[in-house]
């Protein structure tokens, strides 16, 4: 099969090309370097077609969405604090660039696989979340994420195949702070042999995904029969970061205490994903847990 990858030099966007490559399918990798790099791609740079652009543009989207079979969208602005400050560049980039590929999905006729995000839900007393509960995002990303489903909505309606996977907080190799930022800044000091710091009392309860089972989600959701969906792409279990700063010190043997700091605005309370319309739509289950992969990173 022919796919293209926007946003494919990222965190989840090389990993997914990586995964479609041991497939045996052809890649075309979109991606403008805003926080992607080549890096990522060097096992692989050679087999693939790298076109470097921005998704806003349309006319360059148009000469490359020719005669495929599908488009896996990772490409997004990500970083929660960052919207509050640029919430316009954040609707142009995630909403904006978002509509231009379910544009062309609909003139060509391919199917659509993005990556939407738990932060759609905003703050659910109620855990684990379910794909009916209402949608109600507390920061400008979240809210660029939720005019996505808006159109998907929009453009389901018009017959165009699109599956959005809510991701919940995705961790792997080759993380960077717009994913899941906290594992990566406690790993950071854990090396430095320092404490982690958590900012606020440490109660939020997270969903933290791994980046492989992530990438197989989109990969069995584009081969599958379904049309239109919006889903949860998490593990069903949940931390607080409390015990999560706790389980990095007790893996690191570092005998001392977390910090704490004044909480982040936007920063969502609880979440935690319910997985089974996945399981039961994909076949899709996760199958890396958090404290396995810490023990082996950490261990290193």
């Amino acid at each position: 099969m022919k796919y293209v990858v926007t946003g494919g030099a990222g965190f989840v966007g090389s990993h997914l090309v990586k995964l479609l490559l041991n497939n045996g399918h052809s890649v075309t990798v979109i991606d403008n370097l805003h926080s992607g790099k080549k890096e990522n791609l060097k096992s692989v740079f050679k087999q693939i077609k790298f076109e470097f652009g921005d998704i806003r543009n349309y006319e360059f989207l148009e000469k490359i969405m020719k005669n495929i079979d599908g488009v896996f969208h990772q490409a997004a602005l990500t970083v929660v604090q960052d919207s509050f400050d640029n919430p316009e560049e954040y609707h142009d980039v995630n909403v904006n660039g978002t509509e231009n590929i379910f544009k062309l999905a609909q003139k060509n006729n391919f199917k659509v696989v993005y990556a939407s995000s738990s932060s759609v839900y905003g703050h659910k007393n109620k855990i684990p979340i379910e794909e009916n509960v209402s949608r109600n995002p507390i920061n400008p990303y979240g809210q660029t994420k939720l005019d996505d489903e808006f159109l998907v909505e929009k453009y389901s309606k018009k017959g165009v195949k699109i599956i959005g996977l809510r991701y919940f907080n995705i961790f792997g190799e080759g993380q960077t702070l717009q994913y899941a930022g906290v594992i990566t800044k406690f790993l950071d000091r854990i090396k430095q042999n320092k404490s982690p710091i958590i900012f606020g009392d440490g109660s939020q309860i997270r969903d933290f995904i791994y980046v492989e089972d992530i990438v197989m989600a989109n990969l069995l959701a584009m081969k599958s029969n379904i049309n239109n969906l919006l889903v949860n792409i998490g593990t069903g279990k949940s931390i607080t970061i409390l015990e999560l700063a706790k389980m990095f010190l007790e893996i690191s043997k570092i005998k001392s205490e977390p910090i704490f700091e004044n909480p982040l605005e936007g920063d969502i309370e609880k979440s935690q994903a319910d997985i089974k319309l996945a399981t039961e739509s994909f076949n899709w289950k996760p199958k890396k847990m958090l404290n396995e992969w810490l023990t082996e990173i950490i261990k290193k």
